[in-house]
C-alpha cells in the first residue's frame, strides 16, 4: 500500500512539482491550496505532513508553524509526522517552535525532498 502525504502549500508551481515528484516515487498525494484540508486530517490517515509556513489564504493569525503547533498538541493528530516548508532564513527555529518532525528549505532540490520524506514516513 502507497504511503500517504498530505501536501498545503499555496503556490501552484511548487505544489505541482512535489505532487508529479512524490506520484512518480509511488506516494499517494493528497494536495490543498489552503489549511482548511486540516479539518478533515483523522480522516484522511496521512503518514507525513509537508505544510507550507506561508499560506495566503489562511486567516491572518496562522502559519505553518502555528499549525503544526495545533497538529501536535493534540492528541489524534500528534503521532503524524509535520514537515514545514519555508524560505525563511530562521527555518530550523520555526520548526521547532512549532513542533514539527523537520523542515524544507525552499528552494529545494527534489533530492532534499525525497531525502525528508523517507526519513519520517520510513
Amino acid at each position: 500500500m502507497a504511503k500517504k502525504v498530505l501536501l498545503i502549500e499555496d503556490d501552484k508551481d511548487i505544489r505541482d512539482t512535489i505532487i508529479y515528484a512524490l506520484r512518480e516515487h509511488d506516494y499517494e498525494v493528497i494536495a490543498s491550496e489552503d489549511a482548511k484540508i486540516l479539518k478533515t486530517v483523522t480522516e484522511m490517515k496521512p503518514d507525513l505532513i509537508l505544510l507550507d509556513n506561508w499560506l495566503t489564504d489562511w486567516k491572518s493569525d496562522a502559519n505553518g508553524q502555528q499549525l503544526s503547533k495545533e497538529l501536535k498538541s493534540h492528541p489524534a493528530t500528534s503521532h503524524i509526522p509535520v514537515v514545514i516548508v519555508s524560505a525563511v532564513s530562521n527555518i530550523k527555529e520555526v520548526s521547532e517552535a512549532g513542533m514539527a518532525d523537520g523542515y524544507l528549505k525552499k528552494p529545494f532540490d527534489l533530492t532534499d525532498l525525497f531525502a525528508i520524506v523517507e526519513k519520517h514516513i520510513a
